[in-house]
């Protein structure tokens, strides 16, 4: 990357400073991530969290220091890849990873040197328009005829191998192995609906050949289910080889595991180290697995998908009750004691605009350490109130880490 693109941090410490500081101790730390949590007003001038019935959430605001959180930089729209890895202590600039290796780790592929791995949607194509980038959002059932259809038909693309995998859904994985296969490849979605369909193009001379094995899929793809009434051509996103990142714990001393339904996540723990634990299809079922595991971590990255995909959908309600839901279950993870806790959101996803957003993430540390204010809920407006103020997310960590005792002092 051109040094002089980087987007700036001040003060962030490096990640050599970090690995110094850091110490291992007991100490238990759960970061929750409520994905896209935050909101603008919309129902009766509220945000999804001022409109929740939240008395848990509350309660513990009371007793934590809040602020707001940027993952890159102020004005940035952020993805979940990047905001994810701030939040971990990552720079989000340096390690600019492709979706499709998050979601391809998270299915459970292994990835080699060779492979260039990227994340797909099935979508609907008529007249040569996406009318639908989701495809209906088809059963996952569908998926899995769809690609085991497509997986005993494509097998090779000139020397090329070809491995699909479904995901949940519409998505699924599709990683290109073989040699001579370049990162640099732009993403082959025209992103809204009502346009044309989009083919990728190679972005240097070296990813020529990736970009037309990306295109011929594609159109191996649309032959193959043209018959078929939604899910009758594919989009592919995020086409990137496996970076080199340091893991968790060789920085941060931390012994960590992801509870976490959905495989992008599961593969952005895996790609820093956590150990990625059966969540369960509810959140029951990842505060049981919680529970079950809590004596063999000292780090849970607790996620939770629903509020975002709500958000995205532009269901005020339905984010409303995701929020509710949790609120329910925190008393029995509060239960567990931990030192540390955190409850925030990788980005912000308003209803009202049916996407990710540039706005800044609430964000809730509890630990016995933190000064509190007058804040007296979980909600966007309390949170600017804070005593942590406005802050970037990859400072998240090293709040987590001081307040759980787990970093040596610096200096003299």
């Amino acid at each position: 990357m051109n040094e002089n693109l980087k987007i700036p941090y001040s003060p962030v410490l490096s990640e050599e400073i970090i690995k110094e500081l850091a110490i291992k101790n007991e100490n238990k730390i759960i970061l929750i991530v409520l994905d896209g949590v935050g909101g603008l007003p919309y129902k009766m001038g509220k945000t999804e969290l001022e409109y929740a019935n939240t008395p848990n959430l509350d309660k513990l605001a009371k007793n934590s220091a809040l602020g707001l959180t940027y993952p890159v930089a102020i004005g940035i729209t952020p993805g979940s890849g990047p905001s994810h890895l701030s939040l971990f202590g990552y720079d989000p600039v340096k390690y600019n990873i492709g979706r499709g290796i998050l979601e391809a780790l998270g299915l459970g592929l292994e990835l080699t040197q060779d492979d260039l791995p990227a994340r797909a949607n099935f979508a609907t194509l008529k007249d040569g328009i996406i009318v639908d980038r989701r495809a209906g959002r088809i059963p996952t059932e569908k998926n899995q005829e769809l690609c085991e259809k497509l997986s005993k038909n494509i097998k090779k693309i000139e020397d090329v191998e070809v491995i699909i995998k479904p995901g949940k859904e519409h998505r699924f994985v599709v990683v290109f192995r073989g040699k001579g296969l370049e990162s640099g490849v732009s993403d082959a979605d025209p992103q809204k609906e009502g346009l044309k369909i989009k083919y990728a193009q190679a972005l240097k001379k070296e990813a020529e050949k990736s970009a037309r094995i990306v295109n011929k899929f594609i159109d191996l793809v649309t032959d193959l289910l043209k018959n078929e009434e939604k899910a009758n051509t594919c989009l592919l996103r995020g086409i990137d080889k496996v970076p080199p990142i340091p893991k968790m714990s060789e920085i941060f001393k931390l012994n960590p595991c992801a509870i976490a339904t959905y495989p992008m996540y599961k593969g952005l723990a895996k790609l820093v180290g956590m150990e990625v634990l059966e969540a369960g299809e509810t959140l029951s079922d990842q505060v049981n697995t919680l529970k079950k595991y809590y004596n063999n971590f000292d780090f849970f990255y607790f996620h939770i998908k629903k509020t975002d995909s709500y958000g995205e959908d532009g269901n005020f309600d339905e984010k409303v009750k995701i929020i509710e839901e949790f609120d329910k279950i925190l008393p029995e993870i509060l239960s567990l004691d931990p030192s540390v806790v955190v409850i925030t959101g990788d980005h912000s996803t308003p209803s009202i605009l049916k996407g990710h957003s540039w706005h800044p993430n609430p964000f809730l540390l509890y630990s016995k350490y933190v000064f509190t204010t007058d804040s007296s809920r979980f909600t966007e407006k309390e949170c600017l109130k804070g005593s942590l103020g406005q802050f970037y997310s990859i400072n998240a960590m090293p709040l987590m880490l001081a307040n759980s005792l787990k970093l040596k002092k610096f200096g003299a």
